[in-house]
Formats: structure tokens, sequence, C-alpha cells
């Protein structure tokens, strides 16, 4: 794939525009975009940017992390603190996600979406109220292995660094191995509609929409 330079608030730009053009895939009225990418790509930064240009499109928009969707610390602990098998398969409840954020925006849905479920600081549930998404909105979803759950994304982007940067910008090392069966078992980078190379922060370059 052929990566060209771009700013993150171009890159933000383009893919609001694209969104902005698509028809959900499923029939419905609720348009899905995945930004994934390891907590050192920041997938949440750009998620933001990316909800902000749709706003001034006049769309709704929910931005929801994965990191609000994790399981309780008795079950990501399971085999221990620092476990990659765990973190890859374990730590983030997919079920809760199908749940409610990606059921109540099925065809005939509620649209009523739970922002986040599981405080992992206090190892409690939230109890977050419902925020309900208007017909015509944009869910967010952002974290780390967002693709090959087949979740209902009608546009994915994923944030990829190399081995060596990844390295370098993990605060907690022994999450690494997780990040290289990602790439082995799922090929995000193949796999998303985007690619956007994060290697330098401050210059990115990006693929894909062909």
């Amino acid at each position: 794939m052929r990566l060209e330079p771009i700013t993150w608030e171009r890159l933000a730009e383009a893919l609001a525009t694209r969104a902005d053009g698509l028809t959900p895939q499923d029939g419905g009225p609720w348009l899905k975009i995945a930004v994934d990418g390891p907590p050192a790509a920041r997938p949440g930064e750009l998620a933001a940017l990316v909800g902000e240009a749709l706003r001034v499109r006049g769309r709704a928009v929910l931005s929801v992390g994965t990191e609000g969707f994790l399981r309780p610390a008795s079950l990501r602990y399971e085999y221990g603190k620092q476990d990659p098998d765990s973190y890859y398969s374990g730590w983030f409840d997919t079920g809760a996600l199908w749940r409610e954020v990606f059921g109540p925006l099925e065809p005939g849905g509620s649209g009523r979406v739970l922002p986040d479920l599981w405080d992992p600081v206090r190892d409690r549930a939230t109890r977050s109220p419902y925020t309900r998404l208007a017909p015509g909105g944009v869910l967010l979803l952002h974290g780390p292995f967002l693709l090959g759950h087949w979740f209902p994304f009608d546009l994915t982007v994923h944030l990829r660094l190399s081995p060596g940067a990844l390295a370098r910008r993990t605060r907690e090392p022994w999450t690494l191995p997780a990040f290289e069966r990602y790439e082995d078992e799922v090929g995000p980078a193949q796999a998303a509609d985007v690619t956007v190379r994060a290697d330098d922060p401050r210059h990115p370059a990006w693929g894909g929409l062909g």
C-alpha cells in the first residue's frame, strides 16, 4: 500500500468527508467507524478529531473507547497481571460491546448506547447513563484489537506503529506479544479500509480508500 504524508487535521477531514458520504451497510440509520490501534498510537485522539469534523458537518457523534469496556480485574488477571494472551483475548468485554453498543444501533434499534461499563481503577460498574444517538448519527469506537471480531463497521481505520516504534512508545512492554499476535492473526493494516503510519506522531502518513 502506498502511503502519503498528511497532517492529523487533514486526515480527520478526509475521513469525515468519506464517512459523510457512506450509507450504513446494514441498512440502518447509524454509521459505525472503528479507529483501531495500540494505546501508544493514541487512537482516541484521532477519533476526537474525526468526531469534531463530523459535528461541523451536522452529524451527531458518539465516541466510545474500549477502555470503558474492560472486564473485572478478577477475570483480566486470572492468569496474572502481565499475561499477554489474556490482554489480547480476555481483557476487553466484546460481548458487552455487542450488547450495549452495537445492538442498540442495529436496524430497528433504540439508539440508546451505553458509553462505558466498567471503571478499571475502582474495579466496579461505572453506572453511566445511556446516551441516545440520533438517527443519522455516527458511532466512533476507538481502541486496540477492534478488527477480527466481525463488528459491523462501515469504515475502519488502523493506526500502525512499526515494531521498533511500538516498543519505544509502549508503557507496558509485557503487552508487546499481544500486538505481535494481532498482526499475525488479523493483519490489521491489510484488513482496514485506511491505514495510518504513526511512527512519528508529528508526521503521519496514510493510505487506503481506493
